[in-house]
């Protein structure tokens, strides 16, 4: 029997109503780009791994909550990276060195999830002001993990083009990051996200 591949969009739907095999289909496009997201930051494989299967276990238990009508692929780079800032607190809290660093690093749960909510709405603004060809190129080869070649054929363009929408696509981020600072330290966590 043929499997049926649906869009992203009718995979949100289904998985609302509990479809497991649509959580799977979700699952498989998507680890291997979310992996890597969260080990440019983590830079340990296996902290990497526990931390993406975390983040796909928050997506069946938040299913509900999701919109179809959104890109569950910025639901689940935006999660893998709230996750990631998290367990790198966290890391640093364990560390030796903490004591020492502690008052001038880190910030009070308020501060910290304004800072988050503030850098996802950064992100997103960023995403929205690139022009449909370059979101759709920013998608595929940094959210979804695909090759500039896979991407050429799937948007049928040339691989060329797609490094050129590639790279202004990131310029672009990164210079409206630039202009609309929250705070130093994010600012470094997303500039290695972005040139990862």
């Amino acid at each position: 029997m043929r499997t049926i591949h649906l869009n992203d969009n009718d995979l949100v739907v289904a998985l609302r109503n509990d479809d497991v095999k649509a959580f799977e289909q979700l699952y498989l496009k998507y680890r291997s780009a979310i992996y890597k997201n969260i080990l440019k930051l983590l830079k340990d494989s296996d902290e990497s791994r526990n931390v993406m299967q975390d983040v796909f276990v928050s997506l069946w238990e938040k299913r509900m909550t999701l919109d179809p009508s959104k890109q569950v692929s910025g639901w689940l780079f935006g999660v893998s990276y709230n996750k990631s800032i998290t367990r790198i607190k966290k890391m640093l809290k364990e560390s030796s060195v903490f004591k020492h660093i502690e008052n001038d690093l880190l910030y009070g749960d308020e501060q910290y999830a304004y800072l988050k909510e503030a850098k996802l709405k950064l992100l997103d603004e960023a995403f929205l002001n690139l022009s449909p060809q370059k979101q759709r190129v920013f998608e595929l080869c940094k959210l979804q993990g695909k090759t500039c070649e896979e991407t050429a054929i799937e948007l049928k363009i040339s691989k060329y083009t797609v490094k050129e929408y590639l790279a202004a696509a990131v310029k672009n981020i990164k210079e409206y990051i630039e202009r609309h600072p929250i705070d130093h330290l994010l600012y470094i966590f997303l500039t290695l996200v972005l040139l990862g």
